[in-house]
């Protein structure tokens, strides 16, 4: 029966999309998680759903307009933080709550315009399109491809950024990079998640790797492992009990969140 979804169209491409999602969420979250940046994941999310708001109502593709709205937003978040002016927490709270705003202001005053809100905050598997398929396909080659690259410089950046700063490594470019694929994915993921959910994608996987791992290059592979058996399991189990696809990948998340903290239990005892 499991197999047997795979013959529709949509659910193709979902699996396409979900599986690229979850990598590259699992490779950008390892790094925010461990530089305690986790959250700007939520904070980007919220403005997706501003900018998915505002395109439906002035006429624009959603996902065209989205992209670059949220890579400066997360520019600025990033010039923000850097400032020491604000706290980066701060500023995402903010960043948070004047999209949630914004979006839900836009949403409301729309006369004529159908928009599904419901899609917008929590994901529709109907909603992938192939220029999803193929921008999430090149979104992974080039996170896997700057993670091989770069390896040992994301690895200096995360642990010591000082450190990485005297060794000669531009940490305000791989932070920008960082922060426009972490924006890219925020945007695609939110597809098939909705923007209440996807930042869950970002946290839960390197937190179980952590519970896995005490080494950098293994919390990487976990993560990335845990990642793709969360968004297939919940997948398969949304299709077979006909329960929201995003909501059923994060409980899966959690699920194995839980599996990976009792089983560093067991092992301590």
């Amino acid at each position: 029966m499991i197999f047997e979804m795979f013959q529709y169209a949509f659910m193709q491409r979902a699996l396409v999309v979900g599986l690229c999602i979850a990598i590259c969420a699992a490779l950008v979250g390892v790094s925010l998680v461990l530089r305690k940046n986790s959250m700007i994941g939520d904070g980007l999310s919220h403005t997706a759903f501003s900018a998915f708001a505002l395109a439906t109502v002035l006429g624009f593709t959603p996902i065209y307009f989205a992209i670059p709205v949220v890579i400066a937003a997360s520019f600025f978040v990033l010039r923000l933080s850097r400032s020491r002016k604000i706290h980066g927490d701060a500023a995402i709270a903010a960043l948070s709550a004047s999209s949630l705003a914004i979006g839900t202001f836009a949403i409301s005053v729309s006369k004529g315009v159908n928009i599904d809100l419901n899609s917008y905050l929590f994901g529709s598997i109907l909603s992938v399109s192939w220029l999803d398929v193929i921008l999430s396909l090149v979104l992974a080659a080039i996170v896997i491809g700057l993670y091989f690259l770069s390896y040992h410089r994301i690895f200096a950046i995360t642990f010591d950024e000082d450190f990485a700063k005297s060794v000669g490594v531009k940490t305000g470019f791989y932070d920008a990079i960082f922060a426009a694929i972490c924006s890219v994915v925020v945007v695609l993921g939110m597809r098939l998640l909705g923007s209440l959910l996807i930042s869950s994608l970002i946290i839960f996987p390197t937190l179980s790797a952590m519970n896995y791992s005490k080494s950098f290059r293994g919390v990487v592979a976990y993560a990335v492992i845990v990642s793709i058996l969360a968004f297939l399991v919940g997948l398969a189990a949304s299709y077979v009990f006909a329960t929201p696809t995003g909501a059923t990948v994060v409980i899966a998340n959690l699920l194995l969140f839980v599996i990976s903290f009792v089983l560093k239990k067991i092992r301590k005892d």
